[in-house]
């Protein structure tokens, strides 16, 4: 269910032209300060380890600011960095580089984030079957950047919104009268798209595959009861767990057999790569 590339390229693009006009506004008046005709070079550094990621938000940055900036990748989207190593050097109009610094460190610092603890968890179940997947807790306006950067860091996406898969929850199944009727009327209203049911004990596991669903969650389920569901219907149907995911649980987790785990924090416990922009040189 990931985002196509003209989908992303769509979204990053007015993504970074909304986030200039929140901090430019009419005008940078500090960078004003500056000679027009100064240019410098720039290098930025992280001050601890991170996965890289947001390389191509950096860039519309400064293209949009007017392109007068020369942008030199040390390293790749997805690499791992060291604290204290460059990996970006800045060439260009002086006036342009220190306008755009905060715009693009907000997006470098946050997606690299978002990638860091995606491939914390990811290493955790390497060499098991469990994928590791997002939810839709995310920051208003950045469902499909923060998404992009858990595939980054290795993870899976759930579904973007409520629009491209159902996931039929416990208030869901109430006003549908039953997990019958609701799988019912979702295979009617959107032929083919991914139904998956959120389940609260073994019961309802087994109406949810009587009902034909495609996906079972099973939200805060003990180990023991995750690897009974995944016993009696394995092959019949997939199975996500959910509910307080840590890092600490996932090889529990994996041992139960289960496909996936949703992971809320991480998109929603968003932190910052501390990142630091140099000048090297005062002219060019």
């Amino acid at each position: 269910m990931t985002l196509s590339t003209s989908q992303l390229v769509e979204h990053m693009q007015s993504q970074v032209a909304f986030a200039l006009k929140e901090d430019v506004g009419t005008g940078d008046i500090t960078a004003q300060l500056i000679p027009d005709d100064q240019y410098i070079i720039a290098t930025v550094i992280s001050r601890e380890e991170a996965v890289l990621c947001g390389q191509a938000w950096v860039n519309e940055v400064f293209f949009q600011l007017g392109d007068k900036v020369i942008l030199d990748w040390h390293n790749k989207e997805g690499d791992l960095i060291k604290p204290n190593q460059p990996f970006l050097t800045l060439k260009g109009h002086a006036r342009t580089i220190l306008t755009g610094e905060r715009t693009a460190l907000n997006f470098l610092q946050t997606l690299s984030y978002t990638a860091s603890i995606t491939r914390q968890y990811c290493d955790i179940v390497k060499g098991t079957q469990l994928t590791i997947l997002d939810t839709r807790k995310t920051l208003p306006g950045m469902r499909e950047a923060q998404k992009y950067a858990v595939t980054v860091g290795g993870g899976k996406n759930h579904r973007m919104g409520l629009y491209d898969a159902f996931l039929i929850k416990e208030n869901h199944i109430m006003a549908a009268g039953s997990i019958a009727n609701a799988v019912s009327m979702a295979q009617k209203i959107a032929p083919g798209k991914t139904i998956e049911v959120e389940t609260e004990n073994l019961e309802e596991v087994a109406m949810a595959v009587s009902a034909g669903a495609d996906i079972i969650m099973l939200d805060n389920f003990s180990y023991e009861d995750m690897t009974v569901a995944v016993k009696n219907y394995r092959g019949q149907v997939k199975f996500e767990a959910s509910g307080n995911m840590d890092q600490q649980r996932l090889l529990q987790v994996a041992a139960t057999g289960v496909d996936f785990v949703s992971i809320g924090a991480l998109t929603k416990h968003v932190q910052a790569i501390d990142l630091s922009m140099r000048v090297s040189q005062e002219s060019l």
